[in-house]
């Protein structure tokens, strides 16, 4: 009898044990929930829709017609012009990368060798694009191209580096210029990152053991700032692939890219479809690119540490 008792009365804690053991297990997930349903209708649900869009078929005087076809797909990859736009975005997205990386790393080590109150000041001044609108800063550099008689060339006859002038406008040089500028202040802050884990005190050491200035960049901090560049150049790549902005008000529509090509037929011709098919194809494109980057990376450092 009183082992029967005992055993009644130690039920309910277990039970109620168990009840805060689930309630536990649940917790999680409804604080992820509001987020997730936000995530899922603001981005899934309209990346969905547009898949979708890209498989229906578009007449000239019927438009959209809910019909599931391979029309548009089979299009941009039978047509050399689409190849070519595609080509020619993802030229112009690696040749940003690689000048924001050979202009923002040594900006990011000189901000990360300042003492306070300058590297503050400097920060800031790095960081102050970002708080301006894409199209107020590009607007500036098509200022300063401004055909001939811009201020760029006019500076450039000045210093005589040329004896002409170079057009800038309505050209992938110009259009290079301007990503690089925009998609700087992410450079910067990936390689100022993987700056603030290396000690000053191995670059003394080096010097004091008679290594020179360019030894010690290359043997000491650029292995240890290469993560920072690298995943800087992803970030820059796939923000200057998909840009629309700054291809479109310096390039013009000369030069048009994958994003500005889209939008043409999204608002000019009207072919939703077909237009949905390119920015699809862009965003897989783009997927793929940086997941691919970032195993080969990921791989590299993994045999490197070993």
């Amino acid at each position: 009898m009183t082992a029967t008792a005992a055993t009644t009365t130690a039920a309910p804690p277990a039970a109620a044990a168990a009840s805060t053991s689930a309630s536990a297990q649940r917790a999680p997930w409804a604080l992820v929930l509001p987020a997730l349903a936000l995530f899922v209708a603001v981005l899934v649900v309209p990346l969905a829709m547009t898949v979708l869009l890209s498989f229906h078929n578009w007449g000239q005087y019927t438009g959209i017609e809910p019909v599931l076809v391979l029309k548009n797909w089979a299009e941009i990859w039978s047509d050399g012009y689409f190849l070519e736009m595609f080509v020619r975005t993802f030229r112009i997205a690696a040749l940003a990368t690689v000048l924001t990386a050979l202009l923002g790393a040594p900006e990011a080590y000189i901000l990360h060798r300042m003492r306070p109150p300058w590297k503050g000041l400097f920060l800031l001044v790095v960081l102050g694009p970002l708080l301006i609108s894409v199209v107020a800063r590009t607007l500036g550099w098509a200022l300063l191209f401004g055909g001939e008689n811009g201020v760029a060339n006019k500076g450039l006859i000045a210093l005589g580096l040329i004896d002409r002038p170079l057009p800038f406008m309505f050209t992938e040089t110009g259009v290079v210029i301007a990503l690089a500028h925009v998609m700087m202040p992410f450079m910067v802050l990936s390689v100022w990152a993987a700056l603030q884990r290396l000690d000053p005190q191995i670059e003394n050491a080096a010097t004091s053991l008679g290594a020179g200035s360019l030894t010690v960049i290359g043997r000491i901090i650029l292995p240890q700032i290469m993560p920072g560049i690298l995943a800087g150049g992803i970030i820059v790549f796939s923000l200057s692939a998909s840009a629309f902005a700054t291809p479109a008000i310096i390039g013009g529509r000369r030069l048009k890219v994958a994003s500005t090509l889209a939008y043409d037929e999204f608002l000019n011709t009207l072919n939703w479809p077909l237009g949905a098919a390119v920015a699809v194809l862009l965003l897989l494109a783009i997927v793929l690119i940086v997941v691919g980057s970032n195993a080969l990376i990921e791989r590299r450092y993994a045999e490197v540490f070993r």
